[in-house]
């Protein structure tokens, strides 16, 4: 009897399912997060009649054979890119992305990670960093002496100063882009890193080659739609419960078995 096995496989992948919608809940509030998707597909099959086979010597061919499913596994936990909403601010710093892209960083170990969230900060030197004091490529400096900045939606930094009428430009900020933006590799911290899934990165000037423009003074809210995680959870629970009741009925059925005398 495999209905044991199928069904603890079933049970595993609802569990899996609820571990993503768990994840997902949980990151509601996470500037620039993208929801997670747990998707599955089906075991081998037992072939007990294969379909086209002869069947008697008259040559007669089943139309359809037999074929028992062994069960489920998880194929894939896909990202669902979509855009947040946009909530304002007003810091200098808060930067959104209005559309596809991703801010470039570098890592202690010096290779470049991406992100969505626009939170930067200043360090004590002045440079533009994340939230976590990676440096944002390319490498901008803010003076000491700057009464404010603004950023405009291809990405100029324009520094004011208080002896000084017109501003001066500071530098460009990039954004990259990827082919397939769903095979990035999630790092934690907001941060991806590429893989030769998603491609090489493609920096542009937000606004040029399908990146998306910048908007200061907002931040990309977390794209987590909970009333959809909630229905989907329950979609879970139940499949989880309906696999264990099956687990029960072939203990049943195995107990009146070992029972027949």
């Amino acid at each position: 009897m495999q209905a044991l096995k199928i069904a603890a496989t079933g049970m595993s992948a609802q569990q899996t399912r609820v571990e993503v919608i768990s994840n997902n809940l949980a990151n509601m509030s996470t500037t620039g997060y993208n929801a997670r998707r747990a998707e599955f597909a089906d075991l081998h099959y037992q072939q007990i009649a294969r379909a086209g086979t002869v069947n008697a010597a008259d040559g007669t061919i089943l139309p359809t054979g037999i074929q028992i499913g062994l069960g489920v596994r998880p194929s894939s936990v896909t990202v669902h890119l979509a855009q947040g909403a946009l909530s304002q601010t007003n810091g200098d710093l808060d930067l959104a992305i209005e559309g596809a892209g991703f801010f470039e960083v570098t890592l202690p170990s010096g290779i470049s990670a991406f992100t969505r969230d626009g939170a930067l900060k200043r360090s004590a030197d002045g440079q533009i960093v994340t939230s976590d004091g990676y440096p944002v490529v390319p490498d901008i400096t803010i003076p000491s002496d700057v009464r404010s900045i603004s950023i405009n939606a291809e990405g100029e930094i324009y520094a004011y100063f208080n002896n000084r009428t017109e501003p001066e430009l500071l530098g460009q900020l990039t954004l990259a882009g990827f082919t397939n933006p769903a095979g990035l590799e999630a790092k934690g911290g907001n941060l991806f890193l590429e893989t030769s899934a998603s491609g090489p990165a493609l920096v542009g000037t937000p606004g040029s080659d399908g990146l998306g423009v910048l908007r200061q003074g907002y931040l990309e809210d977390s794209s987590v739609d909970p009333v959809r995680e909630i229905t989907e959870l329950i979609e879970a629970q139940r499949g989880y419960e309906m696999n264990s009741k099956v687990i029960s009925a072939a203990d049943q059925m195995l107990g009146a078995t070992t029972q027949i005398r």
